[in-house]
């Protein structure tokens, strides 16, 4: 999958193309989290927004479910948008501040379903206990939350539609170290319980590593390395993962050399979701 921006029309760049996705193919399996890290300006998140159709490809197929996303029709992609969601960066612009945040998460309820007022409130309720938020929540607005709070929001939010992907952009990298494990380890749950897939993207590897059951590295908009999470990050040989493995802070100073390691996760399955710019369906266990 190719991706191209044109850089400043008539000025000093005289209509420079910038690659920000180079030749990428990756597959997603279902149920899984597939973590993307990388530097700033790696592509990341354009991405992300390009399977959330955000952002179109130049070239190639973006498959869901064995669909084309990038040329199915309006209808179709409406059928589909309900099955993919998003959880942002910042929790505090992605929330209206003028809306109690029962008007937040009932908005796709609405969208998509058709319930009454009283299976309405039930449901998202049920959403806010189940990102462990109180149900009678639903009355106040975003200013009364802290940012763990919101971004717990946004989390149920998310799920209110019981999607099958979740495109999850530096969805902690704004939160403090204790409140970043509380979210990774309610994501982990709501992975399981709703059976789940992610695609986690971020600059930090460790809180990748510490929810992905895959890791891939991009750089100037190419994936440059995959590792299953099962296997060691000492086993990462590319010169930009051991860049990001060497950012890593140590606990205590003394440390500085040593590798941190996280438990892994178990191995993929068939693939649900993938990128490919050679235009054919890959198999879980090829290689592009």
């Amino acid at each position: 999958m190719n991706k191209s921006y044109t850089l400043g029309a008539g000025s000093m760049f005289n209509n420079k193309k910038l690659k920000v996705a180079d030749n990428i193919c990756l597959t997603l399996d279902q149920g899984m989290c597939l973590g993307l890290v990388g530097e700033s300006g790696s592509g990341k998140s354009t991405l992300g927004k390009m399977i959330l159709g955000l952002e179109k490809p130049d070239q190639g197929e973006i498959r869901f479910e064995g669909k084309d996303l990038v040329t199915m029709s309006k209808k179709e992609r409406l059928v589909v948008r309900r099955k993919i969601q998003t959880v942002f960066q910042d929790c505090y612009s992605s929330l209206n501040p003028r809306w109690p945040i029962y008007e937040s998460i009932s908005e796709p309820l609405r969208n998509f379903e058709k319930l009454s007022a009283r299976e309405e409130k039930r449901t998202v309720q049920e959403l806010l206990v189940s990102v462990g938020l109180h149900p009678e929540d639903i009355k106040k607005y975003p200013h009364q939350f802290s940012g763990g709070q919101l971004q717990r929001i946004s989390i149920a939010r998310a799920i209110a539609l019981k999607p099958k992907l979740i495109v999850l952009d530096e969805a902690v990298s704004s939160l403090d170290v204790l409140i970043q494990h509380q979210i990774l380890k309610l994501l982990d749950e709501l992975k399981e319980r709703y059976l789940l897939s992610y695609l986690f993207i971020s600059h930090d590897i460790m809180a990748v590593r510490s929810i992905s059951d895959q890791l891939a590295v991009m750089s100037k908009g190419q994936v440059v390395e995959t590792i299953n999470c099962k296997d060691p990050l000492s086993s990462m040989k590319h010169p930009v993962s051991k860049q990001l493995l060497a950012s890593i802070l140590p606990s205590h100073p003394r440390d500085r050399n040593k590798a941190r390691l996280t438990p892994s996760k178990g191995e993929m399955q068939e693939p649900f979701l993938e990128t490919n710019v050679q235009q054919r369906i890959v198999r879980s266990g090829q290689t592009c």
